[in-house]
């Protein structure tokens, strides 16, 4: 569940961090990558919002599941645009993703069932 701040301000990058599941180093990355934008308070602070937690989880879902920083990129960039013309080039962009997500999967399957057919024969052979 998502705390917010009571006076409104939005979190601050430690809370955010936390929220998100992710290192401050990891939204300051994503920053410098251009993948997240954050608002700032006057005196520079980066402050984070339920949007920017969400998005969060998507560009940490793109990166664990293998998608290169430079797609991200390209994706974030589409997603930036907020524009509904761009919603093909979005689909297009996940789709090829989630074309090499099942082909990872395929590949851990055989090798889970590698291992475990090499765990079956070690345990066939205890006495």
């Amino acid at each position: 569940m998502t705390t917010t701040r009571k006076d409104g301000a939005g979190l601050r990058v430690g809370e955010a961090a936390r929220e998100a599941g992710v290192s401050i180093d990891t939204l300051r990355y994503y920053e410098r990558e251009d993948l997240l934008r954050t608002e700032r308070t006057p005196s520079g602070h980066r402050r984070y919002f339920e949007s920017d937690l969400e998005w969060i989880s998507v560009l940490t879902c793109l990166r664990e599941t293998g998608m290169p920083i430079r797609r991200m990129r390209e994706f974030a960039t589409l997603v930036g645009e907020d524009d509904d013309a761009t919603i093909g080039a979005r689909i297009e962009q996940l789709e090829e993703h989630r074309t090499e997500v099942l082909r990872q999967i395929r590949e851990l399957q055989a090798n889970l069932e590698r291992v475990e057919g090499k765990l079956e024969w070690y345990r066939s052979r205890l006495p």
